[in-house]
Formats: C-alpha cells, structure tokens, sequence
C-alpha cells in the first residue's frame, strides 16, 4: 500500500468547497461540511490520513510538513477553488517530486481532458464516483489498469481509462464515522441551523430529479439512488453513539433526497429512536403529513429543503418538479408538526426576473422557514444550466466567487443583470430576518439556551458583515 494522503486543501478563508456543500462558496456565516467526499475513500485505505484544511485553520506550509511523509496525495477540488488548489499541489510536487498527486471531485470528473492539460503539474484526475478508483491507485496498481482514471504518461501525454460502474452495493462501503473520530476535530464544523456539535453523513448517492443546476446527480452521483439498508444505517448510528456519546447533539443526513424512499427513511428513524438520537436530513417539499409525522416522532428535529424560486414558471423551467401549492401545504404540515425547516433559494435561475426576484421573496416570508440561506444560481461545467448559459450567452465573464469567496453572479440576462441578481440576494436576506415572524423565533431560542445565545450573536456579527461586504462589492462591481 501506498502511504496515502487525502487533503482538502488551503482555500479563501471561509470557504466551504471542498466538503459536501451544495453551493461552493463561503456562506453568509461560518459554516463548514464535513469532507465526506473524501472520508469515504479514506475509509477503504487502511492507514491513510484525511486531512481538512479549511475549518482545521491549517495553511498550505502546514499541509507540506504533513505531505513530506506521504507517497500519494489525493486532493479534493471545485470550479471556484480549482487555481487555489493548483497551487497546493505545485507546492507538494516542488517539495517532493516523488510525490504522486491528483485531484477528484466534479470539476475534474467533467472536465478530466482540460483540467489534465492546462495543469502538467497533476498526476492524474478521477472520474465519476471516485472511491474505488483511490483504493486502487493507493495499492499501487498502474494507472492503465484502474477504470474511471485519466492521467499524464512519463512523456507528459494524456490517456483516459475505461469508466468505472457506479456503486451499487452501499452495504459494502465502511463506515466514515472512525475515519472522522480520527482525523477530524468535530467542535470546528459549524452549520447555522444544526446544532453544535453536529455530524454529517451520506447513506447513498444518486437523487431521482432532474434539477439542471444541481451539481451531483449530473457529475458524479448520477440519477439512481443507490443506498445503505436500513439496518446497516442503524449499525453505523450505534458506532457512532458508541464513539461520541451524548456529545453530537444532531445528526445530518446529507443525501440528495434522503426521504425519497419513504418507508426506508422510516424504517432508519426507527433506528434512530431507539438510539435517541437528534436528527435532520434532506427532503423534497412534498412530504406527506403521515410521514412528517412518523418521523417527527422519531426524533427528526429538521428538513433541509430546496424551493428555490417562488415563481412556478422558474421552477418549472429548471425542472424541480414541485408545485408552490405542494410546497405550501408541505410548510404548513411543518408548522403543525413542529418541524424546523430551512428553505434553500436560489437567484438568478433562468427565466428569473426583478418581478420573480419579489415573488421568491414574499413567497419565502409567507410560507416562513425558521432560517433560509439565499445562493446565487451557479452554473458548473456538467450541469444543463451550464450549457444552456453557453449556448444562450449569458455569461457576464465574471468567476463564480469573488477573491474572498463570496459567491458572485456569473450569469446576466436580456432583462436582469448580474449585479441585480446579487442585489436581490442581499434584498431578500433583509426582508426576510428583518421581521418580527423571523426575530421572534430565533430570539426565543437564544432565552432558553446560553449556547445558542453566544451563537446566535457571532452568527448575528457575522451576517450583517457579510452583507456589508456584498454590498460593497456590489456597489463597487
């Protein structure tokens, strides 16, 4: 075996891109995923070391003294952050040229040719679900024979290998859970609307719908959910209650649609009552009432849901296939359950408008999730939205984060321009959380709960900074 390194490297600061995030950008407050992308690899690899730069505070001459003992080093990339992490890895190979070093994630699976070419510097790139792929290039087999590889000869030519099938038996994979208690410090990762500390963690990948922004299903997780079992999910949880105690105060699943499968979802809750477990999850914004309620009673505390754009033509032109009437009966069913939710919109999608832009905003304040976050519509090589920018010409040729990270828009339209687009961002922010039906809430909280008083009040200093600096970019944009 090769002595491994999987490295999600130095990024700007505050930057989430190398973890599970939807969006990759450094949010409107701290937040960090956990690096399940590359903690499942590193589960198959015995003797391998994870290491997660960003939330760990670690720079790029902490990731060299670290790398010096390492033979192959496994880097997780995006198309934001992709430059950075060019330079990461020229550092390493300048340190030892010895050391083999290739990157994975989305922007690499897509893009394997270009990334490959414009970057001499990288060994070699994985393609499509990746895990297998680093178990074999740590045992040290020729780059020819692993499916899903593509990868520099000694004459710096470029060769693809066949592609690799896609996972199917999920009961197979190890548990990430060892891998986080031994390489992670679980008090540095940090969600706004989970509690902390909090855990994350896929049971499977692949989501039904077709989405044309959303970034995994059509880059690397596909379309089919291929899943864990219900009883090897309740396993894990015993691991993990096992490893950590009462000391997690919540688990998330971070699954595409992890209630796709209904009564599988249920069947795991049950598990998880019987382990009294916190939990929330990923959902669709149609579940029915029977079903919040089942799983309400079996500890679910909140939903993660994308609604996007509170115009339907919006939504029905990026495919999402819910209906606002569905959604708003969803919401309704949540207030009456108890169910916290935190609502996922995006601006900027096509068709969007300054008429849509108000719409998702009144829409958001009516339906009334406890938190929201507001991202800008992002359109990464693999995705249809990005060929459909390509082929409609709406890019502004601006990055899709600024320098500091923050999220900025790359896409304009005939009647809506990018800098508008960000405008109704930080818009939408203050009419939503600048109400007492938000306030109120969140205040009640922070009575009850000294930790969630501290918290409240950095996330409250945090945010308002982050809007003054998308303000000021805005402004000087």
């Amino acid at each position: 075996m090769k002595k491994t390194l999987f490295l999600n490297p130095p990024s700007f600061d505050g930057f989430d891109g190398g973890a599970g995030a939807r969006y990759q950008a450094k949010r409107e407050i701290t937040s960090f995923w956990y690096p399940t992308w590359l903690a499942q690899p590193a589960a198959l690899v015995p003797g391998s070391k994870l290491v997660d730069a960003p939330p760990h505070n670690q720079t790029v001459e902490d990731v060299l003294k670290i790398a010096k003992d390492y033979e192959l080093v496994i880097m997780h990339t995006s198309t934001p952050s992709l430059p950075n992490d060019v330079k990461c890895a020229e550092a390493i190979k300048t340190q030892n040229p010895e050391t083999q070093v290739g990157f994975v994630g989305a922007h690499v699976a897509v893009l394997p040719e270009e990334t490959l070419k414009d970057n001499p510097i990288i060994d070699f790139v994985c393609r499509n679900e990746f895990d297998y792929t680093c178990k074999e290039l740590s045992e040290g087999k020729s780059f020819a024979e692993i499916k899903g590889l593509s990868f520099h000869d000694s004459q710096g030519n470029i060769h693809h290998t066949p592609e690799r099938e896609l996972i199917h038996d999920w009961d197979a994979m190890p548990s990430v859970f060892p891998v986080y208690a031994e390489h992670l410090d679980i008090r540095k990762y940090l969600i706004g609307y989970l509690l902390d500390p909090y855990i994350s963690l896929y049971t499977g990948r692949g989501c039904p719908a077709k989405c044309t922004f959303c970034l995994w299903p059509q880059t690397i997780g596909g379309h089919q959910y291929r899943a864990k079992s219900p009883e090897a999910v309740g396993r894990e949880m015993a691991e993990a209650k096992a490893i950590w105690g009462s000391s997690v105060r919540e688990y998330f699943f971070d699954d595409d649609t992890f209630t796709i499968d209904k009564k599988r979802a249920i069947a795991i809750s049950e598990h998880l009552k019987r382990l009294k477990l916190t939990w929330s999850c990923n959902a669709r914004g149609n579940l029915d009432y029977d079903t919040l309620k089942e799983l309400k009673n079996n500890g679910l505390r909140l939903l993660l849901v994308g609604f996007e754009s509170g115009n339907q033509q919006i939504l029905d032109g990026v495919k999402k296939g819910i209906k606002l009437e569905v959604a708003r009966k969803f919401m309704e069913n949540c207030h009456k359950l108890g169910i916290k939710v935190h609502g996922a919109f995006i601006l900027g999608l096509p068709n969007e408008s300054r008429q849509t832009i108000e719409e998702t905003i009144r829409f958001a304040c009516e339906v009334n999730p406890h938190t929201i976050q507001v991202s800008i519509a992002s359109p990464y090589p693999g995705t249809e939205l990005y060929s459909q920018a390509q082929e409609n010409d709406w890019f502004t040729g601006d990055a899709l984060v600024a320098n500091s990270g923050i999220q900025m828009s790359s896409l304009q339209y005939p009647n809506l321009s990018g800098s508008e687009i960000e405008d109704g961002v930080e818009q939408m922010y203050r009419r939503f959380y600048f109400r007492p039906k938000s306030i109120i809430p969140i205040v009640g909280e922070m009575l009850v709960d000294p930790q969630m008083l501290v918290r409240r009040l950095r996330e409250g200093k945090e945010f308002l900074s982050y809007l003054r600096e998308r303000h000021q970019r805005a402004a000087s944009h």
